[in-house]
């Protein structure tokens, strides 16, 4: 019997090492090693017998092509997230942590495909086959015709879903429970992940299902997260927000057949997660406009056009070193914000502690909140509140000036649709421009500063 071989692989993100060590070299985790037997898959020697092939044909790059055969859910907003529906043949992971709201998303998409006549198959290797009827039945989608089964086997379960007409639509929940004989590894691990996800894959290309996987997100590492797979799927999908707030966000990072950063919006009530339409008017709908740190930005997330508001707040600090605490987005980039605003606008902020906060539980990743933000901090620290109608984008540069950024037109006309009546911004083409909208264009930080700050000290003057 020939000697197993061993190998060493991070359950963070998948390194393989040739020995133990307490740190991963790749990722930087720290007790992330687990050793794992290589029988096949990654860190697998050499096989004796070298593998059998038969050339395949090589056909020109022009040609006809087929578009993708898509299959909608009848929800806006993941149809949105997806490019259009389920395509057909495809394999898409949704990750999140536990909790945030994956399996009810799915089963409520499964039950209207279901319902369209499709068939929709749903296997569940966390909850029994009783369980997931009570959530349904919760939903109220338990007369739904989705075919169910409790399964963690991979073997088990291809041969469940090659049986008979093929399915429209497979999800697997969760892929860390899934388990192969091909490796022998504990369910969960790198190792085991990879090796179920690429025989799913493989199954959704041969017959042309659509395959949705289910991939937790845990904080201590020990159960592989779903980027061990990215790159082996055609779209990924995470859900975003706290689990003590209403509201969940599902972004695509990739997505092979559809845009990529595109959003959808959903709140969580007690008959399952209800699409939101309209994000803007939600993310805005508590908004105190007369307090001081409050500005309204202008962002685009993937196609959609979304106004949230960036809430600062600037305290003195009674600490050596000042906090800097920040949700919802990049602390880097704020403290690129702030060396701007003390080197070149001349203004003391510095020593005070900083709090940031987007309010929604929405995470902004564009440079294009540069100038929201520092308008917010202006605001909070001159203890002067910005005009209610007031919108604010664009970036900002290390000498001071401030960027365009790209959507401006888009930007604009969500503003416009709102009701705000002024836009805040750098240098815009005669193509961006809006009727009935006010645009203050700014070439420099300083400028707005100076705006602001003005209109600080006439409110000050008229309160004496």
């Amino acid at each position: 019997m020939a000697k197993l071989k061993s190998s060493y692989v991070c359950q963070s993100c998948g390194n393989v090492t040739p020995r133990w060590a307490g740190r991963c070299e790749a990722c930087g985790e720290w007790n992330s090693i687990v050793e794992e037997v290589a029988t096949s898959g990654v860190g697998a020697g050499p096989k004796a017998a070298v593998a059998s092939g038969r050339p395949v044909e090589l056909v020109p790059l022009s040609g006809e092509s087929e578009d993708a055969i898509r299959i909608e859910s009848k929800n806006g907003e993941l149809d949105r997230v997806l490019g259009g529906g389920f395509v057909m043949g495809s394999a898409i992971l949704v990750g999140g942590d536990p909790g945030i709201g994956k399996s009810t998303l799915l089963l409520q998409a499964a039950a209207s495909l279901a319902r369209q006549g499709k068939r929709v198959i749903y296997i569940s290797g966390e909850e029994a086959i009783a369980q997931v009827r009570l959530r349904a039945a919760r939903l109220g989608v338990a007369d739904a015709p989705v075919e169910l089964a409790s399964e963690t086997h991979v073997e088990t379960i291809l041969a469940t879903i090659e049986k008979g007409k093929a399915p429209d639509l497979v999800i697997i929940d969760s892929i860390q429970t899934c388990w192969t004989e091909r490796v022998e590894s504990a369910p969960g691990t790198v190792t085991q992940v990879r090796t179920s996800a690429q025989a799913l894959t493989r199954f959704a290309k041969k017959s042309g299902s659509a395959v949705v996987l289910v991939g937790h997100v845990t904080k201590d590492g020990q159960i592989a997260g779903p980027r061990v797979v990215e790159h082996m799927v055609d779209a990924v999908l995470y859900f975003e927000g706290d689990t003590s707030l209403t509201y969940r966000i599902l972004r695509g990072v990739k997505n092979r057949y559809g845009a990529t950063d595109e959003i959808g919006v959903f709140e969580m009530v007690g008959s399952g997660l209800r699409e939101v339409p309209n994000p803007s008017a939600l993310f805005l709908d508590q908004r105190d406009s007369g307090a001081a740190g409050s500005a309204v930005f202008a962002g685009v997330e993937g196609t959609r056009p979304v106004l949230v508001e960036i809430q600062a707040l600037v305290a003195p600090s009674p600490l050596g070193t000042p906090r800097r605490a920040v949700v919802g987005w990049d602390s880097s980039r704020l403290s690129m914000v702030l060396a701007v605003l003390e080197t070149r606008c001349g203004v003391r902020i510095g020593a005070n502690d900083i709090y940031l906060n987007v309010a929604g539980g929405l995470k902004v990743n564009e440079p294009a909140a540069d100038l929201a933000v520092a308008a917010a901090l202006i605001s909070s620290l001159t203890n002067s509140p910005l005009p209610a109608d007031a919108v604010y984008f664009g970036e900002v540069s290390l000498s001071g000036g401030i960027r365009p950024v790209v959507h401006a037109n888009l930007r604009v006309r969500e503003a416009a649709k709102l009701g705000f009546g002024s836009v805040h911004t750098a240098k815009l083409n005669a193509s961006e421009r809006t009727d009935g909208v006010a645009l203050n264009e700014f070439s420099a930080l300083a400028e707005l500063v100076g705006r602001i700050a003005a209109a600080g000290e006439r409110n000050m003057a008229e309160a004496d």
